[in-house]
Parts: structure tokens; C-alpha cells; sequence
């Protein structure tokens, strides 16, 4: 129980650090609709440490990228609890050439992120246009954003 704890805190501090500081990112991007947050970024997966990367099967490479989108719901008292949402979408460049997202779910203690990689573009704007339905008796939230990364090779 002590090994799978800490085999998930290191995910759960990767991906929350990237949420609200990533390198890339100005400021926390956040998207409020109702009672309900919606946390997403994206970052190269080679920022990711070894142990999470392979804990997650996810591929670190200077060439690839990954889009997390965390929901949480506002309580009553004020705290959030996390929201097992759908998530879907697509990230294009400058021709409009898209590549979908295949979104993945992934449950670590009170924490749910929705997990997915990309090819990496470098230098260039690359259009992220995600929907997320965080609640399955409403129609999915448009959650759209532009990104540039910058490949150190």
C-alpha cells in the first residue's frame, strides 16, 4: 500500500506543478463553468521524470507532448472534489492539420486526470480544442487554447 502511494505522488506532483507553474504556461489555465473547473495544460512529455513517465506508459521523447484536463466540482463548503469527465478533441497547426486526442483516464488517491500525447511542432502555434463533459445530462464544454513549444535538441 506504501509503494503504490508513493509510486503515485510523484504523478500527482508532476501533473499538479504543471498545472499551476509549467514552464510554457503564463498563468493557471482554468476554465469556470457553474460549479465546475476545469484545469487543463500541456507540456513535453520529456519534463515528465522517468518513474512517472513509465509508471504511466507514457513515452518521453523531445518529440512528443501531453494534454492533461483535470475537473473538479465546487462544494457547498468551499473544497472541490474531482469529476470522472469525458474528454475529447484535437490539436491542429497553422494548415489546420489534425491530430486527435485520445484521452485517457487515470485515478491517483483524490485526483483524476485525463491524460493524452501529441506530436510536438516546433516553433509553432499548435491549436488545442478539447470537449469536456463533465456532467453526462449536458452538452460538452468547448475548451480551446493555443500553445507553442520550443524544442531543445
Amino acid at each position: 500500500m506504501a509503494i503504490a502511494t508513493l509510486r503515485r505522488f510523484p504523478l500527482l506532483m508532476v501533473l499538479l506543478g504543471t498545472l499551476l507553474g509549467a514552464t510554457q504556461a503564463a498563468a493557471e489555465q482554468i476554465v469556470q463553468v457553474g460549479d465546475y473547473e476545469i484545469h487543463y495544460n500541456a507540456i513535453e512529455t520529456r519534463f515528465l521524470t522517468p518513474e512517472v513517465a513509465q509508471a504511466n506508459s507514457i513515452q518521453r521523447s523531445i518529440g512528443h507532448g501531453l494534454v492533461n484536463v483535470s475537473v473538479r466540482e465546487r462544494q457547498p463548503d468551499g473544497t472541490t472534489r474531482p469529476v470522472n469527465a469525458s474528454v475529447g478533441g484535437y490539436v491542429s497547426d497553422l494548415t489546420d492539420t489534425r491530430e486527435p486526442l485520445s484521452f485517457r483516464t487515470v485515478h491517483d488517491g483524490d485526483a483524476t486526470y485525463h491524460l493524452a500525447t501529441f506530436t510536438l511542432r516546433h516553433d509553432e502555434p499548435m491549436r488545442f480544442n478539447l470537449d469536456v463533459r463533465y456532467d453526462r445530462n449536458e452538452n460538452p464544454e468547448p475548451v480551446s487554447f493555443i500553445q507553442r513549444f520550443y524544442i531543445e535538441r
